[in-house]
Order: C-alpha cells, then sequence, then structure tokens
C-alpha cells in the first residue's frame, strides 16, 4: 500500500531540513532578526534529526511536517518578503517561525523532556570519575 500523498511530501521535506541543516543553522546564526531564534532552530533540527534517525518518534507526523514546512520557509530567500529587504527581510521568516514553535510547543516540550533524560543516562552510563595517585 503506498502512502497518501500529504505523507510524502512530509517526508521529502523532512529528508531536505536533513540534507539542508547546516545551512538552516547559519542563516539563523549568521542574520542579527533569526539569531533570537537560533536555540529553537536548534532544537527543532535536532528533533528533525533524532525523528528521522528513529530515536525519537513520540511525536505526531502532522507536528513534524509542520516544523519541516517552517525550517524550509526560513531557508527559502524568496519567500513572502524577501530577505534582501533591509529591516523586513527575516519578518516574515521569525513569524512562520513563532507560529509554528506555538502550534508544536506541547511537542517541543515532550522532545526537550525526552532529550534531557537521554543525556542523563548518558552521562550516568559513564560512571562516577575516580582520580588515583600513583
Amino acid at each position: 500500500m503506498s502512502k497518501p500523498q500529504t505523507e510524502h511530501q512530509h517526508d521529502d521535506n523532512i529528508e531536505r531540513v536533513i540534507k539542508n541543516a547546516d545551512d538552516i543553522e547559519k542563516k539563523f546564526s549568521k542574520q542579527r532578526a533569526l539569531k533570537q531564534w537560533l536555540e529553537h532552530g536548534k532544537v527543532l533540527l535536532s528533533m528533525i534529526r533524532d525523528y528521522i534517525a528513529g530515536r525519537y518518534r513520540e511525536v505526531p507526523y502532522w507536528a513534524m511536517g509542520a516544523i519541516a514546512l517552517a525550517l524550509l520557509y526560513v531557508l527559502n530567500p524568496l519567500d513572502v518578503i524577501p530577505d534582501i529587504v533591509p529591516g523586513f527581510g527575516y519578518l516574515d521568516d521569525a513569524t512562520v517561525l513563532a507560529f509554528c514553535i506555538k502550534l508544536v510547543e506541547n511537542e517541543i516540550n515532550k522532545y526537550k523532556a525526552w532529550k534531557a533524560g537521554v543525556e542523563k543516562v548518558s552521562r550516568d552510563k559513564e560512571g562516577p570519575v575516580i582520580d588515583v595517585e600513583i
């Protein structure tokens, strides 16, 4: 049985985000208007990476699609207000990103809690550091 058309489009968008993750992160870090969104962008990219890798699947598919579309919108220089328009070029990018974050806020919070738990387990597996003098 084949996937419905919209599901296939979301898969393509999620893959495009992964392929362009470095460019998306660079755009967040280089553009003054988007710097305030850098940490949010990193969380969204991390969420996409963990989803694709199969490490985190406790998120509705629609949420992953929304995240992918928002990140691709930020990457696209020819959006509603082109990025070359001084002062306003990134306003629509920030607006789309803010809307997406608000839309999937509960899913982001669940992901952050899961990620914190994974990182804690990883640190705990390393065990205590024992200082030995010889």
